[in-house]
């Protein structure tokens, strides 16, 4: 496991420091009662493991989200595709180096990879801007889908990101619009889409890059209007509240595959997809290919059908009475 703890890992992380210790005295002065003590630990982190992993509430997915050892972008177009060739630049301001895209070969099949990348350090997180994407970003990510488009190529997008970038400089260049032709440009792409949220799905910066035909959530990713503090501090006045916001959002991968929202959730290895990057790829790697096969199938007239009618379906309501004859709208799930 990766040296770096959450929280909640820590009565794992105290267990495997015991079980070294004693690996370490059993090396020096070996016993039939050492061996029996470290077999007796080894069960209890075991069952230490399933249990913490097995029983995670919204938070701690987040957490998980968020882990600062997770596999980003470039880790899983290493691992998946072969031939990458990234573009660079929106052809009108700048090259954002938060959002990568290019075409590669999944097996022997050509698609358009465009994703969100974090940085691992200090040096890279300014590189990459900590992963929020500036407009030139989503222009960037919008050319290389229409050139995906004319070549008939399917589009893969890798969403990673709190959010689009909320800098003066940003709102300058026009964010909020940038994102909005986005998401109608998206509409209207002839080939197929398909979106995974790997990481964080933060508001409008993940949706610039996600009106796919399928969204597939990694088992412990998330994907919400708003980060859980952010909302804390809207409602709550007080960020400290974003365990219980993430509880309110239902925004994990099995609450958004309830609501209709998520199609399918990849499987992670116990524990997060940090543990094991090879095993975590393999997984979207197979879930990548099976919805492509399908998605192939359909008519251009069916896929954006299709895309169209998964958005529009998404927070419909119901208008009610109440007792006092006031007409009220409930959100359907």
């Amino acid at each position: 496991m990766a040296d770096f703890y959450l929280d909640f890992e820590k009565p794992i992380a105290e267990l495997k420091t015991k079980l070294r210790e004693l690996a370490e005295i059993s090396a020096k002065t070996p016993s039939a009662a050492m061996s029996d003590c470290i077999k007796l630990l080894e069960k209890q982190l075991e069952e230490t493991i399933k249990d913490t992993y097995a029983n995670l509430n919204r938070w701690q997915r987040v957490q998980l989200a968020r882990h600062p050892e997770r596999p980003y972008v470039l880790d899983y177009i290493e691992r998946i595709f072969t031939d990458f060739t990234e573009f660079h630049g929106d052809r009108r301001f700048a090259d954002d180096k938060a959002m990568i895209g290019g075409f590669a070969l999944l097996d022997k099949y050509p698609v358009m990879v465009i994703g969100t990348q974090k940085g691992r350090d200090m040096k890279s997180n300014l590189f990459r801007n900590f992963g929020w994407p500036n407009p030139e970003g989503y222009r960037k990510a919008l050319r290389l889908m229409q050139m995906a488009d004319r070549a008939g190529v399917p589009i893969v997008t890798l969403i990673d990101t709190p959010g689009a970038y909320p800098g003066v400089s940003s709102e300058e260049r026009h964010i909020g619009e940038a994102i909005a032709v986005n998401l109608r440009e998206m509409f209207a792409l002839k080939v197929p889409v398909i979106a995974v949220v790997i990481g964080e799905g933060g508001s409008g910066g993940a949706l610039g890059i996600s009106v796919g035909n399928r969204i597939l959530l990694m088992e412990n990713a998330y994907y919400s209007v708003i980060t859980p503090e952010g909302c804390a501090a809207i409602l709550w006045k007080n960020r400290a509240f974003a365990p219980k916001a993430a509880e309110a959002l239902k925004l994990t991968a099995k609450d958004l595959q309830k609501l209709d929202i998520a199609d399918d959730i990849v499987p992670e290895p116990m524990g997060g997809a940090h543990l094991d990057y090879d095993v975590t790829a393999r997984n979207l790697k197979t879930a990548l290919k099976k919805h492509l096969a399908g998605l192939r199938k359909l008519s251009v007239k069916t896929l954006k059908d299709q895309r169209y009618a998964k958005f529009r379906q998404m927070g419909l309501v119901a208008e009610g009475m109440m007792p006092t004859g006031d007409t009220t709208a409930v959100i359907s799930e």
